[in-house]
């Protein structure tokens, strides 16, 4: 490790460039690679990945010096001052941690772990370490949502107390037979993949209300099947290794102060195309966010202006995407508040997820943070 700025030498402004790596190649890690090679405050430094090709195309692309198949080698060896984990989702606490130790902040792609168990172990190795601890949400660096937020922030809609969000594809099942599918490396199926970026932005939204029950219900009704991958055709899944998570959950989810979230997510389903949507009642108006559908992306905000109803258009701005996930992680590195960087949102994210699977094994709510 470098000599890390400290947080006050971050928040005077340090010309220091930060030197940063990125563990894993695949098309997240490779959104990483691109932030921060196009970010002239860093220095990307150092690689590391399985794939051999991937270190050597991303490597010559854009010139990095440090390229490690071990990932624990370049921790020890890259003299780095962060670091983007881009893995499957049981390896993210393993690495945090042990990056963290290292001294390095540490930004994962979502989600944060595969159960909540170890994400709060990721958040007491970061509290320990005194460092940075932050999860890639980047969906809610999307151009609607930020303007979505800005309209609550505004009061137009009074105050929330009911909301709909989901993410449904047509098709999409991801790598039938890899980790993906399997419970004990991934967590979960479609609500740990694509169902926690809809809860991330539904609270988001909301201004963050706790989520104090949650009853849901999951099904797999497509991947045993081999349906759902690569098409609607039958998909080849590896032989000997079964479907062990959800491609379909749904949840009910009470909150603080008597407000509720319906929450679902699926990977494939009988529908014409894919759908992602929020929606949020409030006492002076309603808004809703949806794209995936073949009209394209879409806001609007109901509301009564004058006393006359009023339908609100409110202007997008461009999406951010991962790249604004990243700018986020390293203006929190140079902030001088590190400690309110601690990944603790985000396990919150997780043990809403855990008491969705409890619930749906019980066939009960749980309740959460009793």
């Amino acid at each position: 490790m470098t000599d890390a700025l400290q947080p006050d030498a971050a928040a005077q402004g340090s010309d220091r460039r930060l030197r940063v790596g990125v563990i894993g190649l695949g098309w997240a890690g490779q959104q990483h690679v691109a932030a921060y090679a196009a970010d002239p405050t860093v220095d990307l430094a150092a690689l590391s990945a399985m794939e051999d090709h991937l270190l050597a195309q991303f490597g010559d692309l854009h010139d990095v010096p440090g390229r490690y198949q071990d990932w624990q080698q370049m921790i020890a060896e890259a003299e780095l001052d962060a670091v983007s984990i881009a893995t499957p989702t049981f390896l993210h606490a393993p690495m945090a941690i042990a990056a963290l130790e290292a001294g390095l902040h540490v930004i994962t792609e979502k989600p944060m772990a595969e159960n909540a168990e170890s994400a709060a172990r990721m958040v007491e190795a970061a509290n320990r370490a005194g460092r940075v601890l932050d999860v890639s949400f980047n969906h809610r660096q999307r151009g609607d949502v930020t303007a979505l937020k800005q309209v609550v922030d505004s009061g137009v809609l009074g105050t929330l107390y009911y909301a709909k969000t989901g993410w449904i594809r047509r098709q999409g099942i991801p790598g039938l037979g890899t980790w993906f599918t399997k419970a004990k490396s991934s967590g979960g199926g479609a609500m740990m993949d694509i169902g926690i970026h809809m809860l991330d932005m539904a609270l988001h939204l909301m201004g963050e209300p706790e989520v104090t029950a949650a009853s849901a219900s999951t099904h797999a009704e497509f991947g045993p099947l081999g349906r759902g991958g690569s098409g609607f055709g039958i998909s080849q899944v590896e032989e000997g290794v079964p479907f062990e998570v959800e491609d379909l959950a749904t949840a009910f989810l009470r909150l603080e102060g008597g407000g509720t979230l319906l929450l679902e997510s699926s990977w494939a389903q009988w529908i014409p195309h894919d759908l992602c949507y929020v929606t949020l009642y409030g006492a002076d108006g309603g808004a809703t966010i949806e794209w995936g559908g073949p009209d394209g992306p879409s806001i609007t905000v109901w509301t009564e202006v004058a006393g006359m109803p009023a339908v609100l258009e409110p202007v997008v701005g461009e999406d951010g995407r991962h790249a604004a996930a990243v700018a986020g992680f390293l203006h929190k590195v140079r902030s001088d508040s590190w400690a309110e960087h601690n990944g603790a949102l985000a396990l919150r994210r997780a043990e809403v997820i855990d008491a969705c699977y409890a619930s749906a094994k019980a066939g009960a709510e749980v309740a959460i943070g009793a």
